[in-house]
């Protein structure tokens, strides 16, 4: 059913009618020396009947970052619904005889985004607690149900060691990230904790502990990651930091779930009498599922990509959409779901341009009028309270905790170099609510927080 658009197109078509900025937001812009050519804002009733109360360049294509990921989340939540989860399942295609499987074991991805180390254990355990002591044959880990992903995690910004780098696949392990954390210890150094434990990989014991103030720890470390097998530490950790955690993406994603599975199930005590590799379910075979994995809910999913803007897990959304309700799991599928999915709500004189579902992209677009029509439409949807959850509560959690919070507002942030903005609902005066859309494309993006901040508070009191 398609949003009723007359009264809102008519309201958003009149750009150029729009009032001038508050005082406080323009005030706030010359002291950022933001020119207001780079900024966009949208401030309008979450009833679409009622015209906008603020509206500049509103459309005007920019890149919005992550709250791209609105698009994606509302999508998923309408189209696979709420309750909709992921399932790992676990095959053999051998007997089980005395403790031993006789034959290999498969486990087959279906893109679950929330896979993580304590999940895996527990499947793993399973098969422990099914009396498999021992795998003759090989663990195969069938990645088939996406199309390979051929990007490499440091083209975006040379940071391939940042997980929110990590790549999409349909058997995604921890988000291939390994979380060290450091404990200082009598004697002069720190103790080094590597969680999973991957099976090949040797990471240093301890590292010496320093004086001085915490300051940059991570960089006083010295870390060489050069060798992923061996990975170095050739600084210091500063005893003023007492315990702290460092995620890690690790230097050779394509072995992270292979020496992941090899590393749990060994710490489990199971033996292997071949390897983890790539593979395939046979087909037409019929093979037993022994156990399964099964996801969070996609409601629960949502709310760690919006709270966190955890962006392969928005990625992994993104391919679900074209696996299930499209042609394939890969971008162009799930790119054709969106399009299909928006000019039924909103009709087809304008589409954004969709990428990848995360927003980690220098090509996605989208106009301030379109996600304000965006958040009208999710307001009046069955799946608005779950939708409204997930995003990060002004001044409280996920991303928007260090924003100052001088207004009650559910928000989606997004960042990236040369981008900065916010998109969501804020909370007025006997219940009102109001859709805010503010979003600055230039080299000192960043800069427009105090404006946004100020823009905020005027769309509270309004």
């Amino acid at each position: 059913m398609r949003f009723p658009l007359l009264a809102l197109l008519a309201a958003l078509a009149g750009a150029a009618t729009a009032q001038a900025l508050p005082p406080e937001v323009d005030a706030a812009l010359a002291r950022a020396r933001l020119p207001r050519e780079a900024v966009t804002f949208v401030v309008a009733d979450v009833d679409p009947a009622r015209p906008p109360r603020l509206m500049h360049r509103a459309q005007v294509p920019v890149n919005p970052a992550s709250i791209a990921k609105l698009t994606t989340t509302l999508a998923a939540l309408e189209l696979l619904g709420p309750a909709y989860t992921w399932n790992t399942p676990v095959l053999a295609d051998g007997p089980l005889d005395g403790g031993t499987l006789q034959g290999n074991l498969y486990l087959r991805g279906s893109g679950d985004p929330k896979l993580v180390a304590e999940r895996l254990w527990l499947l793993l355990r399973k098969l422990r607690g099914l009396g498999i002591e021992r795998i003759a044959g090989d663990i195969v880990l069938d990645q088939s149900a996406f199309e390979a992903a051929t990007a490499d995690p440091a083209a975006f910004d040379g940071e391939p060691l940042r997980p929110y780098n990590a790549t999409p696949e349909a058997l995604l392990v921890n988000y291939k990230t390994v979380m060290l954390s450091f404990v200082p210890q009598p004697g002069g150094s720190a103790r080094v904790v590597a969680e999973p434990a991957l099976a090949g990989v040797q990471w240093p014991a301890t590292v010496p502990v320093a004086a001085g103030e915490c300051g940059d720890w991570r960089g006083a470390l010295k870390a060489d990651f050069t060798d992923p097998l061996r990975p170095r530490l050739g600084g210091a950790y500063a005893a003023a930091c007492g315990e702290r955690a460092w995620p890690v993406a690790f230097a050779d994603p394509a072995s992270y779930a292979r020496r992941a599975v090899a590393g749990l199930w060994l710490e489990l005590g199971g033996k292997l009498g071949g390897q983890v590799r790539d593979g395939r379910v046979p087909p037409g075979v019929g093979l037993p599922v022994l156990a399964m994995a099964e996801s969070p809910s996609l409601a629960e999913v949502v709310r760690d990509v919006n709270k966190y803007s955890n962006n392969v897990m928005a990625q992994q959304l993104f391919l679900t959409l074209g696996l299930v309700r499209g042609t394939g799991g890969n971008r162009d599928a799930s790119r054709e779901v969106l399009r299909v999915w928006w000019r039924e709500r909103f009709g087809a004189e304008s589409l954004p341009v969709f990428d990848n579902g995360s927003g980690l992209s220098r090509d996605e677009r989208i106009t301030g009028a379109q996600l304000a029509r965006l958040l009208q439409y999710a307001w009046a949807s069955p799946v608005m309270p779950e939708l409204a959850a997930s995003l990060p509560v002004l001044g409280t959690d996920g991303t928007m905790r260090r924003t100052r919070a001088s207004a009650a507002a559910h928000l989606k942030s997004g960042s990236l170099r040369d981008v900065w903005g916010v998109a969501g609902y804020v909370h007025g005066p006997q219940g009102r609510r109001l859709v805010v859309v503010a979003i600055a494309n230039h080299a000192n993006a960043a800069g427009v927080r105090p404006a946004v901040e100020a823009l905020l508070a005027w769309a509270a009191r309004e």
